[in-house]
Order: C-alpha cells, then structure tokens, then sequence
C-alpha cells in the first residue's frame, strides 16, 4: 500500500492511507496528549487532549479523528493548541480526586504524564471542583472498580466487550453523570467478569485495578 506523505512538527513522515494523525505522530515519537484514542478503534474524541492544527485549515482539529492527508502540514505545539489542551485537562482535573499517594496508578498515570507535559499542576483551581462520592466497587476478587477516579475514556469497555466478548462493564447514566460501572448496574462479581484484568491494563488512570491483596 502507498504510503502518505505529510510533516508533523518539522518531521518528514510516511504513514499508511487512512491513519490518524495522532497515531501517525506517536508511531514517529511525536507525543501528542491522548487519553481515549485506541489503534484501529473508531475514535469518539472524549478527552479533546489531542489537539493540532494543519497548515491551511482555521481552525485546530482532533488529531484522533483526522486522518493524514499527502502533503498535510502539522503542528503539535502553539498558544492556541496549548489552551485547549491545558483547559481539557484543568476541566478533567476538576472532577478527579487528587489522591496520587493511595492511588493504584500513582506513577503510572496518563493524568500525571500530560499535566507534566502540560505544565499543569494537578490540583489546579481554575475550575470549581466537582468530586463525586460514589462507592466503590471491590466486590470482585481480582478486579477493583473505582468510578471517582474514571475519566471516561471507554478504554475498559473496549477491552471487556471487544477484546473478551464478555461485556461485564458498561456506561452508565448521562452527561456530566456518566461513570463506568458493571453491566446493569450491579457489582462487578455478579457479572460474568472472569478477573482477567485487561480492563485495568488498558485503564489510563486508576479507576479500574488489580486487586493486589485478594487472598490466595
């Protein structure tokens, strides 16, 4: 298959017809801040972190949902990409408890990796707090589901229904009350989750985990 020519950030690149700018940047090390895009999975552009602008076109648009085109121009970096993505995650952060200490991802969290790349401290207050106090899901014996900490990003329900065909996970309710919970509203364990632990694996931040201190 022909290859498509473009340049991201100065950098000559070759990237298959079809693929998204955000991937095509990564694939050359070119990091782009992301927390729901998935390789090969049609993007829904939740977390809006991924930002570009393209020489010749007003306005940035989603490197998730835009696909590389021949000769494109692409900028990763700039005042008005960078407001956008600081204004993204500072309304993210807004929402998400800052327990990093106790917190299963501390780490190894995509939060703390784009609030560094970012500059953004993680307890920010550009924008009123908005936690929720909504129980914890440790029913399971392998697996801990923590919906005060998700961002949303579908990752989870990908790898459970995609992935493993079992469909434990689900979304539930509407708008800024949307979390993650087990299918049905019920607890994990009285799913047909098998504990494989690929939802945590693919989970970005901490809000599903391996249950480390199940008893053996």
């Amino acid at each position: 298959m022909e290859k498509i020519k473009l340049t991201i950030d100065g950098v000559p690149i070759r990237a298959k017809q079809g693929e998204k700018i955000l991937f095509a940047a990564l694939d050359a090390g070119i990091y782009i801040p992301n927390l729901c895009a998935i390789h090969g999975v049609r993007p829904h552009a939740g977390c809006r972190l991924c930002f570009v602008e393209i020489e010749g076109r007003p306005e940035p648009v989603t490197a998730c949902t835009e696909e590389v085109a021949e000769g494109a121009i692409v900028h990763t970096d700039g005042p008005r990409i960078r407001r956008l993505q600081r204004t993204a995650l500072e309304l993210l952060l807004a929402s998400h408890p800052i327990e990093c200490k106790t917190c299963p991802a501390n780490k190894h969290c995509e939060l703390q990796n784009i609030a560094a790349f970012l500059k953004v401290k993680l307890n920010t207050k550009r924008f009123r707090k908005k936690l929720r106090d909504l129980p914890v899901d440790d029913s399971h014996p392998d697996i801990i589901l923590d919906p005060n900490l998700c961002v949303v990003c579908g990752k989870c329900i990908w790898a459970c229904v995609e992935q493993r065909g079992i469909g434990a996970l689900n979304y539930a309710f509407r708008g800024d009350r949307i979390i993650i919970s087990a299918f049905g509203g019920d607890r994990l364990v009285d799913t047909r989750c098998d504990g494989c632990g690929l939802c945590a694996d693919v989970c970005p931040v901490g809000a599903i985990s391996k249950n480390v201190k199940k008893s053996t």
